[in-house]
C-alpha cells in the first residue's frame, strides 16, 4: 500500500489487458497493484487490499500448466474477489464447478441479459448490456452456492456469491468495446469493497513530497538525469518540490534529439520551471562512438554506455550526492517482471536498472506507482507547460534509433529537418494531440526521382503515426490526406537529399512502434 492509500490488488495470469485495468481502477480514484498470479496469500493478507480482481489471461483452465493460484487461496484471502474471463473459469474449477471448451470460440461484441434477482454488481445498470467477450472456454456447471446473474444467449456471463463475497464474469469490462464495464468496475470497488476513492493527483503530490523529505532528510544532494520529456521532467519538478536546489539536474545534449529541443528544453527548465539544471552538449562525444554502428542494439548500448560516462563525470562535479531521480513508471516495473521465467528481449530497457550500478547511488522514483496519463495529471498539477506534458514518448537513444544503419551528423541533420516539417504539420492540422507518438525515420534505401529537368537518385523519409492508450499496443492513425501531403510536399522540397517519403500503415502488434 502506498502512504495509508486503500488498496486493491489485481493477480495478473497473462492478460494482454491487465494494465488496462489497473488504470480502470484508478480512474475511480482507487489505488491498485499488479502482482504476478504466484504471489502468496501471506503476502497479499499483509498488504490488506479492500478487494482482489484476477485478471484474464490467454491460458485454458483445462491446461495441465495453467496458471493457478493455491487450493487454500480462496479460504486465506477474506477480501471481496473479482475474476474476470480466464479469472471467472479458474473460480468456478478451483470451487467444484465445471469449464469446457465451447463449441464455438465467442469473440467480439455481445448482448448481456441481466437476469431476475438481486445483483450487486450490475446495480442500477440496465437489463442489456453492450459487452466485449474474447473466450474459447466458458463454464458449464456453477460451483455450490454460486448464482448466475447474466447471460449471452446461452453462456453463463456473470456469477456471484454475496455470502463469499466472490463474483466473475466473462466479458472484459475493462476495454472501451464494454461501455458500462466502468459501472461494473465501479460497483465492484464501491459497492462490495467499500472503497472510499482516495487516490487523486493532490493527494499523491502532497504523500510524494513528504515521503521524498524523510528519506533524502535535511542536507542530502540529489541528482536528477533529464531527458526533456514527460516523465523525468515531472520527476525532477516533484522532487524540487520538496528539496530545492539540493537536486542538481543534467540535461545531456546527444547529439540525437529533435532539431532545436536541447535549447529550447534547457530555457524551460531554467526560466519557467526555475529547476537547478546543467546542460551538458556532448554531441560530438556520442557520434565517434557511433561511428559506423549499424545494429540496432549495439547503438541502444553504445549510446547507453557514452551517457553513462558523460552522467558520472558531471555528476562527479556535483561532489557529495547521494541520491538519483529517476523517471520510472509502472508499467516499466511490470515489464521488468516476467510471469513465467525470462522473458525475450525486444529492445534494451533505458529506465530500470543500469545506471546506480556504477555510480553507487540509491535511487528516487517518485513516479513507480504510476501510468502515463497519471503523470500528465501530477504534472498539470505542479504547473509544468502543456508543451511537456503534451509531448509524444521520445525514446531515449533518440534519433539514434530512427535512423536505420549507421549514423552520421549529416543524417542526423536530414532527420532533424524532417520530423521538424512533420511535427510543425501535425500542430497545423490540429492533429498533434489526437495521436499518442509521430515521428520520422530516415531509411537506408535510395530511388530514382525527379526535379526539374534533373534525375535524382536521393534518400527515403518514413513518417509514422500511432493511436494507443499507454504504448503496449497501438494502431496506425488514420491520418487526413491532406496533412500526409502537405508533409510530403514539404519534406521534399525543403529538404535537399531526400525525394521520397513514405507512410507507415502497421499496427503493434506485429510492428512495434519505433522501427529499431
Amino acid at each position: 500500500m502506498i502512504g495509508n492509500h486503500e488498496l486493491v490488488l489485481i493477480l495478473d495470469f497473462g492478460s494482454q489487458y491487465t494494465q488496462l485495468i489497473a488504470r480502470r481502477v484508478r480512474e475511480q480514484g482507487v489505488y491498485c497493484e499488479i502482482h504476478p498470479f504466484t504471489v502468496s496469500a501471506e503476502e497479499i493478507i499483509a498488504k490488506n487490499p479492500k478487494g482482489v480482481i484476477l485478471s484474464g489471461g490467454p491460458s485454458s483452465v483445462t491446461d495441465e500448466d495453467a496458471p493457478r493460484v493455491a487450493p487454500e487461496f480462496y479460504e486465506q484471502i477474506k477480501s471481496p474477489m473479482l475474476g474476470i474471463c480466464y479469472g471467472m473459469q479458474m473460480i468456478a474449477v478451483d470451487l467444484g464447478g465445471e469449464s469446457m471448451p465451447a463449441a464455438r470460440r465467442e469473440y467480439g461484441h455481445a448482448e448481456l441479459r441481466r437476469l431476475s434477482g438481486k445483483t450487486t454488481l450490475f446495480k442500477d445498470l440496465p437489463e442489456k448490456l453492450d459487452v466485449w467477450m474474447s473466450h474459447g472456454d466458458h463454464v458449464t456447471t456453477l460451483p455450490e452456492g454460486f448464482r448466475q446473474t447474466a447471460t449471452t444467449g446461452d453462456v453463463v456471463t456473470a456469477i456471484e456469491n454475496d455470502e463469499r463475497q466472490i463474483y466473475a464474469v466473462q466479458f472484459h469490462p475493462e476495454v472501451s468495446h464494454t461501455p458500462l464495464g466502468k459501472d461494473v468496475l465501479r460497483n465492484f470497488l464501491f459497492e462490495i469493497c467499500g472503497c472510499a476513492g482516495d487516490w487523486t493527483a493532490k493527494q499523491f503530490i502532497e504523500d510524494e513530497v513528504a515521503k521524498i523529505r524523510e528519506i533524502v532528510g535535511e542536507s542530502d544532494k540529489v541528482i536528477c538525469g533529464l531527458s526533456g520529456g514527460v516523465d523525468s521532467t515531472v520527476a525532477a519538478v516533484l522532487v524540487h518540490e520538496a528539496i530545492g536546489d539540493r537536486q542538481t539536474c543534467i540535461f545531456v545534449n546527444n547529439g540525437l534529439l529533435r532539431a532545436g529541443e536541447f535549447e529550447q528544453t534547457l530555457r524551460l527548465y531554467k526560466d519557467k520551471l526555475h529547476l537547478n539544471v546543467v546542460g551538458v552538449d556532448a554531441s560530438e562525444d556520442f557520434y565517434k562512438v557511433l561511428a559506423g554502428v549499424v545494429d540496432p542494439e549495439l547503438k541502444r548500448k553504445a549510446i547507453g554506455a557514452k551517457f553513462i560516462d558523460v552522467f558520472d563525470a558531471e555528476s562527479k562535479k556535483v561532489g557529495g550526492a547521494k541520491w538519483l531521480v529517476q523517471g520510472t513508471l509502472y508499467p516499466d516495473v511490470i515489464e521488468s517482471v516476467s510471469l513465467r521465467g525470462a522473458s525475450v528481449t525486444i529492445k534494451s530497457h533505458h529506465n530500470v536498472g543500469g545506471l546506480p550500478e556504477k555510480m553507487d547511488l540509491k535511487l528516487i522514483e517518485p513516479l513507480r506507482e504510476l501510468f502515463k496519463d497519471e503523470v500528465r495529471l501530477i504534472g498539470k498539477d505542479l504547473g509544468i507547460p502543456e508543451e511537456i506534458l503534451q509531448r509524444h514518448p521520445f525514446p531515449g537513444p533518440g534519433l539514434g534509433v530512427r535512423i536505420l544503419g549507421d549514423i552520421t551528423p549529416e543524417k542526423v541533420e536530414l532527420l532533424q529537418k524532417a520530423d521538424k516539417i512533420f511535427i510543425e504539420e501535425l500542430h497545423n492540422f490540429e492533429e498533434y494531440n489526437n495521436v499518442w507518438q509521430a515521428f520520422a525515420v530516415l531509411l537506408p534505401i535510395q530511388s530514382v526521382g525527379v526535379m526539374g529537368d534533373f534525375r535524382t537518385y536521393e534518400k527515403t523519409i518514413a513518417i509514422r503515426a500511432v493511436t494507443s492508450t499507454d504504448g503496449m499496443t497501438a494502431d496506425w492513425a488514420r491520418l487526413p490526406h491532406d496533412l500526409l501531403q502537405k508533409v510530403s510536399s514539404r519534406i521534399t522540397s525543403e529538404i535537399r537529399g531526400i525525394n521520397r517519403v513514405v507512410y507507415d500503415i502497421s499496427s503493434k502488434p506485429p510492428s512495434t512502434i519505433e522501427w529499431e
